[in-house]
């Protein structure tokens, strides 16, 4: 596993440079790649330079800020917690494509790991969501401020999605659940939303979450969320699609692309038609989901292989201008993950 295996993670594309850049894991620390579309190469981006022996990934912290050009990265954990105070913690990365700089810019809270962020361009700011344990945090790229804003995830296991989201007011959605320590365990309502409002300054803990598709008591753990078409929808629930009510964070079930068997759906990515495009299935049975934010629509256009090879699972995923969609796959547990190209 150590030599020959990766997984690719998460992927950021640069349409002005015709590069993809993709977070990828790896037992080496080789957590970060490029790929030109053009040439269909791969080349360095010169992370040896700064690696850590404990960074192990860019699990969904791959961003582009409009105002310097850089992309900006965090370092996720794959270690457990007996080794979690030899390990420094997750630094935020940033990457000048123009001059090949790299550096760690910080680490926001040390000795914890950070499994996603996204970028605020209009306020200059990254947040973060960490583990272990999970709490928010937010960095102020002009002054290097740094605050912690508080707790997720309450040790019950694993609370947030995939991602975090921001919306068009600049609120922060994520999910989180209660601890309930006076029970064995947090219930079946526990996996809920919650949002970061900058203007209130505190997180907004809903007591609303996803419902399950089958109607069953409680709510389906969120795995992705998306902000489309000035509406956030969410995924959970064996890859179902929910539109998410931004007052109360409460989730209507929109269907079930793939109901048959095990899936997913961790990324949907706007297309230049106006529609938004994701991977879903699991297990080597993947399929391209095509998504009308406006009319809250979907369909399925085909399986994701290549002759005998077949997608196991897709983690991200980034779509160019001309229509082109890279996935990022990911656990494939015979072999190390492709990146795919797929012509929409």
């Amino acid at each position: 596993w150590r030599k020959d295996w990766i997984s690719f993670d998460c992927c950021a594309y640069l349409p002005d440079r015709k590069q993809l850049y993709l977070g990828v894991t790896s037992f080496d620390a080789d957590i970060f790649h490029g790929f030109d579309v053009r040439t269909k190469k791969f080349f360095g981006v010169g992370y040896e330079r700064i690696r850590d022996p404990y960074d192990a990934k860019f699990h969904r912290s791959l961003v582009r800020r409009e105002k310097d050009g850089c992309l900006y990265a965090a370092v996720a954990l794959l270690h457990d917690i007996d080794r979690y105070w030899e390990a420094p913690g997750g630094a935020i990365i940033r990457y000048d494509p123009a001059t090949g700089d790299i550096a760690k810019v910080c680490i926001p809270l040390p000795h914890n790991y950070i499994q996603s962020i996204c970028l605020d361009q209009a306020r200059g700011v990254i947040y973060g969501c960490t583990s272990t344990p999970e709490r928010l945090a937010r960095y102020e790229l002009a002054t290097g401020e740094l605050e912690d804003l508080g707790p997720i995830g309450s040790g019950g296991g694993f609370a947030q999605g995939e991602n975090l989201e921001l919306d068009d007011t600049g609120c922060v959605w994520s999910a989180w659940s209660p601890l309930r320590a006076w029970q064995s365990a947090p219930g079946v309502d526990a996996s809920r939303l919650c949002k970061y409002d900058p203007v209130k300054q505190n997180i907004e803990y809903y007591k609303y979450g996803l419902p399950h598709p089958d109607g069953k008591y409680g709510f389906a753990k969120a795995e992705g969320l998306f902000f489309l078409a000035g509406k956030l929808f969410a995924s959970g629930g064996n890859g179902s699609l929910y539109r998410v009510d931004m007052a109360t964070g409460k989730g209507t079930c929109l269907g079930t692309p793939v109901p048959d068997r095990r899936s997913r759906l961790a990324s949907l990515r706007p297309g230049p038609d106006g529609l938004a495009y994701g991977v879903t299935g699991r297990d080597g049975r993947c399929e391209v989901l095509q998504f009308d934010p406006v009319r809250e629509t979907y369909r399925l256009l085909g399986p994701v292989t290549d002759g005998k090879d077949a997608c196991w699972q897709v983690h991200d995923l980034a779509i160019t201008p001309e229509g082109t969609l890279y996935a990022c796959e990911n656990v494939n547990p015979r072999r190390s993950g492709y990146l795919w190209e797929i012509d929409l």
